[in-house]
């Protein structure tokens, strides 16, 4: 009397551990991908907001937020006020207020509404709408600013991008600059960072965590 053989042959085995091999494989690929992509938009936001900056001056001789012929060239558009030292000096060559502002008191919050009703990005114009302020992949803030809230890191305009993961802080310094985020022209401290502190060293930021990530200009 014959009996079948139970269980998996080696060849059968051998077969399995070549099938999940390639899933695991795909599946990292996959995740690779993606994170590419996310580190690519947030790349992508710091090289735009020049942009809007060169391309405003160059239209308006002024800066957007900082327009001291505002009413002329945007008609309807908001002004920051009342002027306020360190929010609000029109016409003074900066970009005045935080990164991180939330209200019309200052001209980096005005910045974006003035930039999108010159045409130049898309979004809401209207400063009291809940998706007005611009968020990256993460859900963080995007601010744009004179004065830089990460000591050391200089530049005439300032763009900072919130709540990045410290993989991403990392990915990104690496694509855009020199691959450390204490030096350079970005640098990192941690997230939701407004009053100037000192950057963090690549071997202190931790993967999971969230970060701020800043770029001079």
């Amino acid at each position: 009397m014959k009996h079948n053989p139970s269980g998996f042959t080696l060849i059968e085995i051998a077969i399995e551990l070549v099938i999940t091999s390639l899933l695991l494989v795909a599946t990292l690929k996959g995740s690779e991908l993606i994170d590419s992509a996310k580190a690519k938009n947030i790349a992508l936001d710091f090289r735009n907001a020049p942009l809007y900056i060169y391309k405003y001056q160059g239209e308006f001789k002024a800066l957007p937020g900082d327009d001291a012929n505002l009413a002329n060239h945007l008609p309807g558009a908001t002004p920051c006020s009342p002027p306020a030292a360190g929010m609000c000096v029109i016409g003074n060559g900066v970009i005045d207020g935080k990164w991180s502002d939330t209200t019309v008191a200052s001209e980096s919050y005005l910045f974006w509404q003035h930039i999108r009703l010159a045409g130049l990005a898309d979004g809401s114009t209207d400063t009291s709408s809940g998706d007005y302020i611009p968020r990256n992949q993460f859900g963080g803030q995007i601010g744009i600013t004179s004065a830089s809230p990460i000591i050391g890191l200089k530049g005439t305009y300032i763009v900072c991008s919130d709540a990045i993961p410290g993989k991403f802080a990392k990915r990104i310094d690496v694509e855009l600059d020199d691959g450390n985020t204490a030096t350079g022209y970005i640098q990192v401290v941690g997230a939701g960072t407004t009053t100037p502190s000192n950057p963090t060293q690549t071997a202190n930021i931790v993967d999971g965590n969230r970060y701020l990530v800043c770029m001079g200009e």
